[in-house]
């Protein structure tokens, strides 16, 4: 394969203008739902393979969240993409302004293994809102859904539009010595630093979309059955292989044995007595994956689960976990959930802001003080309040990290705005030319500007 020749054909393709038309993105947008939908077979046995998820999970965390991008950008599009007026100051006068969006080019979107199909296809939904050509990168770590997507998109696009490469670290590597117009990143943060030094050698622009440990917090006086059952959701969902998983729970002493049982009893109703023997519940994406998250259990007091066949890992809640434990040294990226102990909210705020900044957060409360508190004083990618995950399912509202955590967002608006170009133009009329900026400057010509620059 010839990166090379993809990209020139791809930036080819682009200068033809053929991608700037609105009617010609919606008509691909459209296309590109109709062949989802008529390969959803195909998909979901490919990430039956790949993570063993169950079609209801795969529909409800991937093609249908991708779906419903769809149907939003479809009808946003042509309001989103006409020129937008802005007002001119007084000191410009007379003039008018306007901002237009143009599409970035040719992009490069890298997408991970853990959503295969959703973290590839729905960064492309903004790049085709945008008007851009693009190559899409799936996570080499799920080559079924890699391959499916490949059909997808071959189904759907001109390959000078829109192309996939497979493969693994070598054509990562190929395609980052590539000169992009943008370059839409997913996963690890050690890769995204690598992204955007390659990135920095053509000042390609970037959306790093990465991870860290996000925490969730369950304060005093919050219904504990309820938060039980939706960490629970929220840890269980992919076998926990979620970036914005809620990584551990800050906890007050007088909550834990009735957080535990609630856990205990939700795991139950969603599994059965034996996860590991439930086929609906996801696996661990490979072997190298499954050994690193056993090491984490090494020596730990696991009050729920802890149990492990050879794919895949119980629902497990940690109990006397330490700040300087393993598992608080990294980003779990499993369904494992260790428990620590907070006094004060000030006390849980303080530990979450000596960490570095997390993609997400989670706070289950009654109490608008302590939402407030949270909120004010801490630093996060987004938020879900009583509950986990959910906020990622809105395209009303932007995703993405703050810090280490990542730069960028996208979702509905916030997709089309990443994916485009914001290209103020300011057009001056002829029928008047005032004096204030010519020589020679006088007492009357800095009386008036100072009156209009304050």
């Amino acid at each position: 394969m010839d990166i090379s020749k993809i990209v020139a054909d791809q930036r080819a393709y682009f200068e033809s203008g053929k991608t700037k038309d609105v009617a010609f993105r919606i008509a691909c947008l459209k296309k590109l739902a109709t062949a989802i939908k008529s390969n959803e077979p195909l998909i979901e046995a490919a990430l039956k393979a790949d993570l063993n998820k169950h079609r209801h999970e795969t529909y409800l965390t991937e093609t249908g969240i991708v779906l419903s991008e769809i149907t939003h950008m479809i009808h946003h599009l042509k309001r989103w993409s006409r020129p937008r007026h802005a007002k001119t100051p007084i000191q410009l006068f007379a003039a008018r302004s306007r901002v237009y969006r143009e599409p970035h080019g040719v992009v490069l979107i890298m997408s991970p293994w853990n959503y295969p199909f959703q973290l590839a296809i729905d960064p492309l939904v903004g790049a085709i809102a945008g008007g851009n050509c693009a190559v899409v990168k799936p996570g080499s770590y799920a080559p079924e859904t890699a391959k499916a997507i490949a059909v997808v998109i071959a189904e759907t696009f001109d390959p000078g539009h829109v192309t996939t490469v497979l493969g693994g670290r070598a054509e990562n590597t190929l395609l980052l010595d590539q000169h992009f117009d943008y370059i839409f990143f997913t996963g690890s943060q050690d890769v995204g630093k690598t992204v955007m030094a390659k990135a920095a050698e053509h000042l390609t622009p970037v959306s790093l979309e990465l991870g860290g440990k996000s925490p969730c917090i369950l304060a005093e006086g919050a219904n504990l059955k309820l938060a039980a059952r939706r960490i629970a959701f929220g840890k269980t969902v992919n076998a926990g292989q979620t970036c914005v998983a809620p990584d551990y729970l800050l906890i007050r002493e007088a909550d834990k044995a009735a957080f535990v049982g609630h856990f205990k009893d939700a795991i139950a109703s969603f599994f059965g007595p034996d996860p590991l023997q439930n086929d609906e519940y996801p696996k661990i994406i490979n072997q190298k994956h499954h050994t690193r998250l056993l090491g984490l259990l090494q020596g730990m007091n696991a009050v729920v689960g802890g149990t492990s066949d050879a794919t895949k890992i119980a629902p497990t809640v940690l109990d006397g976990v330490r700040p300087e434990d393993a598992i608080m040294q990294e980003e779990i990226f499993g369904p494992i959930l260790p428990m620590l102990t907070y006094q004060s909210i000030d006390e849980a705020i303080a530990f979450i802001n000596r960490r570095p900044r997390p993609l997400a957060l989670y706070l289950f409360t009654n109490q608008k003080a302590i939402e407030r508190s949270v909120i004010d004083a801490v630093s996060f990618g987004g938020a879900t309040l009583n509950d986990t995950l959910m906020h990622v399912a809105s395209s009303e509202i932007g995703f993405g990290g703050v810090g280490a955590s990542g730069m960028g967002s996208y979702h509905g608006r916030y997709s089309f705005d990443t994916f485009t170009h914001a290209k103020p133009v300011l057009k001056r009329y002829n029928w008047i030319d005032l004096d204030i900026r010519y020589h020679p400057y006088t007492k009357r010509k800095q009386a008036v500007t100072r009156a209009m620059l304050k």
